[in-house]
């Protein structure tokens, strides 16, 4: 069975980006981008909600042959050019997905979580989230989601998005923490377990 993999960044104080959903406030350094990479090695399917996807086909398929970007970026550019994607949203149509069109998979929000329970039930690697907050916090809720990783990196911003939207009623069992080299995050990885509490 396929595991779902969270990786969100994280404020000291608990938010995921500033005010009007602003990730530049974030306290991101190249041990984000690293990380990243890593669990996209790892993985051979990406979960987006619409606001990421588009950004991220906005931003990544440029820099898969730009000499002047970072290894680790042109690494991440290249995966994102070829790894399987699922797009959870009621507005992207299959048009609205080029250049990824052949790689991407609309799935409407309805449909969301029984279609993550057919991919986590096939074979494959890991299927790995990143941003899509509404989208990954639905199916935490759900009980959907195996693993969380939260970097934590050494920002105060005082409002902005929560990373979380509402409390985690399943059990979070700590992995393994440690700060990345040379970076200022603090990786803490947590196994998720237990269905959510009827209220």
């Amino acid at each position: 069975m396929r595991k779902l993999i969270i990786t969100v960044i994280s404020t000291l104080d608990g938010y995921a980006a500033g005010k009007g959903g602003n990730v530049f406030v974030m306290p991101i350094d190249l041990g984000f981008d690293r990380y990243n990479l890593v669990r996209m090695r790892a993985a051979d399917t990406m979960l987006f909600g619409a606001t990421t996807f588009h950004e991220a086909r906005n931003y990544w398929p440029p820099l898969a042959d730009d000499a002047s970007a970072p290894d680790v970026e042109r690494e991440i550019a290249r995966l994102h050019n070829t790894l399987a994607k699922v797009v959870v949203s009621d507005s992207t149509a299959a048009t609205d997905t080029a250049p990824w069109t052949s790689t991407t998979e609309v799935v409407r929000r309805g449909e969301a979580h029984a279609r993550v329970v057919e991919l986590k039930a096939g074979n494959g690697r890991d299927i790995v989230c990143f941003g899509s907050l509404s989208t990954w916090n639905d199916l935490l809720a759900q009980g959907l989601v195996d693993e969380l990783h939260i970097l934590i990196g050494p920002g105060v911003i005082g409002s902005g998005v929560p990373t979380f939207s509402e409390p985690v009623e399943q059990v979070l069992t700590l992995l393994d923490a440690h700060r990345m080299e040379e970076s200022q995050l603090v990786t803490l990885r947590y196994a998720v377990s237990g269905a959510r509490r009827a209220r």
